[in-house]
């Protein structure tokens, strides 16, 4: 075993677990209930924002029972780091935002710089309306205010990992949601 395996596994194996898997789908049920009271008379266009987004989307994309379109965009701040704050693009919707309702489809909203810098970048590209959806909300200070439409659960100001937020790039794929053990 790599040493690298060997430290993502002890961390997974160390860490809190902050929402199991019930209650991630009764979020996901719940988001997917206010989603469709706002939008579903508008042919949105979804777009997750890579990589943490797309876990998101796809629990969405079961519950979501009206016409949509789906694109993606992969804006960051970490660029395979544990944190930072430039925003960089790597991929902009390839659709055509002009005149459309775009629901925006992030995995966590920590001190707001990347979600905040997209829906900016939809608003001057034509964005008719601007929604946006979190899984998860860190109770931390917000350096940028970000007005999001849809919220999932409250999650504590730790390094958190599941439901499509990575840990170094892995676990992603957990359908629960866990915070780094202290040390």
């Amino acid at each position: 075993m790599s040493e690298f395996l060997r430290e993502i596994t002890e961390v997974r194996k160390k860490a809190d677990l902050i929402y199991d898997k019930g209650a991630m789908v009764t979020c996901y049920d719940h988001l997917a209930e206010k989603i469709t009271e706002g939008l579903s008379d508008s042919m949105p266009l979804l777009l997750p924002v890579m990589m943490g987004g797309i876990y998101l989307c796809g629990q969405l994309m079961q519950r979501l029972d009206f016409p949509l379109e789906i694109d993606y965009l992969h804006a960051t701040r970490y660029r395979d780091k544990l944190q930072g704050n430039d925003l960089h693009w790597l991929v902009h919707p390839s659709k055509k935002v002009e005149g459309r309702t775009v629901l925006v489809i992030d995995d966590i909203l920590d001190q707001g710089h990347t979600l905040s810098g997209v829906i900016e970048y939809l608003r001057k590209a034509g964005a008719t309306e601007v929604q946006s959806v979190v899984l998860t909300d860190k109770q931390c200070p917000r350096i940028k205010e970000v007005d999001v439409t849809y919220r999932g659960v409250d999650v504590p100001d730790r390094y958190i990992f599941g439901c499509g937020m990575d840990y170094r790039g892995f676990w992603r794929n957990l359908p629960q949601i866990y915070a780094v053990a202290d040390s």
